[in-house]
């Protein structure tokens, strides 16, 4: 402890000394400011949403530490909680970065003495945290990876947001989670962004989402809101941050119900029962699991890590749309680094019913790009013009409407039968004889979807409503589920909901080499169970389930019928 006094002591006299790191400039991210909505939305949140008091003093946040070495002693029966309050976080920050990477020889031997790691948020270690600790460095470590090459570009900006708004810098890390610092990532859930905001919430705190923009893939607006909304929950759970996180995952109605179902503020005490979700069980345990990861990565193997440079930018005006396309080349930049830095932009064009848009430029870019935009006609700003087909529109109309040629249009848009155009079709319209198809490719968005693979039917849902929610259709989910033509479904039942889960299904039920599968039906009789069955037969039980759809809690009754798939022993 004293070597590291000195460290301490040194550094402090350095900083001091006038050679200061540069703080991280926020006027390059901050919009002005927005209003914060009085009142988060009672459908979601229930009645009671003001605050205690008209606003949280954030000013001194604990923070929570930890040796880097663990003690030997068993953690096996209870949760430890490591809180101990300090202001040197900062500092800390230092130490780990001086020489030696931030390690301190002891004076009475040559061992090396590990810094103390510093918390922000309250730090718990369970059988559940160490279980995602685990995992995230062995089967998940290539994933992990990449995020960790990802949060080098947003985790300084986030953090200077969330510390604007006195929230722990740790809790950033939860973009991590949610996205994996992914500003394209659009879930199952339609939740879009880093911060995996679905439209209600983010419109609710000032994020705009229309077929030109997204403002929910930003990293800095997105940040701010969810800065301001986690800050809101952190209030309605009177400062307990387990809840309120747990809130940001399964929402504040759903949180303070379960709070009052089981008589508890406390966080793990609500995942012993049924209540909760299983990912709203294991969202804190990942959140706590990805800072100790991110904190210390070459203790967990990552080494050699390729990260990113942090996200910075210059700022333009642009008085109206203009094509990316034109100020890549103004800037003399490449058109993906313009797109890249501003990813709320799903086409190829800045709104065009957004006057003085801003756009971010790279770095060192601004003054050339402004010289030369400003003696830009106008006319020479906007290449193309979306046209949307309606009833009665043809390809000669629209070419006398927009003053271009018809064989243009065709061209551009690729279309092979003009008289076959299709009602609600999108068509860009080229307005200078200069363009290329790469307009017409972003005419699709470009998110990153992820697919959820299984769904337990629910009271009040059908094939319909499923299908409708999963964006598949009801032949697939009878396939996927072996249906046959019946629409009937039970609460408690388990089904396929994605063509990936229905191919792992289809491999998992596959003859192997050892014969072919012959399908049978087999009556329940008196005594049975699903376990003697499988051992019957020599299948799994999940393959039972799967196979007629049973629920985990289905309870077999004598008479019923099982359709099995059995290997024929005859062959092979």
């Amino acid at each position: 402890m004293l070597r590291n006094g000195i460290w301490l002591s040194v550094i402090l006299i350095f900083l001091f000394a006038g050679c200061s790191v540069r703080p991280f400039d926020m006027s390059r991210f901050v919009t002005p400011q927005e209003k914060t909505p009085a009142a988060l939305n009672p459908d979601h949140m229930g009645s009671d949403l003001a605050t205690k008091s008209g606003q949280d003093d954030h000013s001194v946040v604990p923070e929570f530490r930890e040796n880097s070495v663990l003690g030997t002693e068993s953690m096996k029966n209870q949760d430890k909680l490591i809180a101990k309050t300090g202001r040197d976080h900062e500092a800390h920050k230092l130490l780990r970065h001086v020489p030696g990477g931030g390690h301190a020889l002891s004076k009475q031997s040559d061992s090396i003495i590990e810094e103390e790691l510093v918390y922000d948020l309250p730090m718990t270690e369970n059988a559940l945290v160490k279980r995602f600790i685990d995992y995230y460095s062995g089967d998940g470590k290539k994933t992990f990876s990449i995020w960790m090459e990802r949060s080098s570009r947003y985790l300084p900006m986030m953090q200077e947001i969330f510390a604007s708004e006195g929230l722990p810098r740790d809790l950033t890390y939860l973009a991590m989670v949610e996205s994996g610092f992914n500003d394209k990532a659009y879930s199952w859930a339609h939740a879009v962004g880093p911060w995996q905001f679905i439209e209600s919430t983010g419109e609710r705190y000032g994020l705009q989402n229309d077929w030109w923009r997204d403002e929910r893939r930003d990293p800095v607006k997105a940040t701010i809101a969810a800065a301001r909304y986690l800050k809101d929950l952190h209030g309605q759970f009177n400062g307990n941050w387990y809840l309120a996180i747990a809130a940001y995952n399964a929402g504040p109605g759903k949180i303070r119900r379960a709070v009052k179902k089981y008589n508890s503020e406390d966080f793990w005490a609500l995942t012993h029962g049924s209540y909760l979700r299983r990912e709203t069980k294991e969202y804190i345990p990942k959140l706590l699991a990805v800072i100790k990861l991110a904190k210390q990565p070459e203790r967990y193997g990552f080494n050699d890590l390729a990260y990113q440079e942090p996200f910075s930018f210059e700022t333009t005006i642009l008085p109206t749309s203009t094509d990316l396309a034109v100020v890549a080349s103004l800037s003399g930049v490449e058109y993906d680094e313009i797109k890249k830095l501003n990813p709320e932009l799903k086409r190829w064009c800045s709104p065009p019913d957004a006057l003085d848009y801003e756009l971010r430029l790279p770095i060192g870019t601004l003054d050339d790009f402004e010289k030369k935009y400003a003696t830009l006609p106008q006319s020479k700003r906007a290449n193309y013009v979306r046209h949307t087909i309606t009833s009665g529109d043809t390809l000669l109309a629209l070419s006398n409407r927009y003053g271009v040629r018809v064989k243009d249009i065709e061209r551009l848009n690729q279309i092979h039968n003009p008289r076959a155009l299709q009602l609600g079709r999108n068509l860009l319209i080229p307005l200078n004889p200069d363009f290329d198809a790469r307009a017409v490719k972003e005419l699709k968005d470009d998110y990153k979807r992820s697919r959820r693979q299984f769904y337990t039917v629910r009271e009040g849902d059908s094939l319909w409503s499923i299908s409708r929610k999963f964006n598949v259709s009801q032949k697939q989910l009878r396939v996927w589920n072996m249906l046959g033509w019946s629409n009937h479904i039970s609460p408690g039942q388990r089904l396929v909901v994605s063509s990936h889960a229905a191919t792992v299904r289809k491999a998992n039920t596959s003859p192997s080499q050892n014969g072919s599968l012959l399908k049978m039906v087999y009556r329940v009789q008196p005594g049975d169970t699903l376990w003697g069955i499988g051992r019957q037969f020599a299948v799994e039980t999940h393959q039972i389930r799967d196979w007629n759809n049973l629920s985990n809690n289905h309870i077999l009754q004598p008479g019923e019928s099982l359709t099995l798939m059995v290997r024929d022993q005859s062959s092979g």
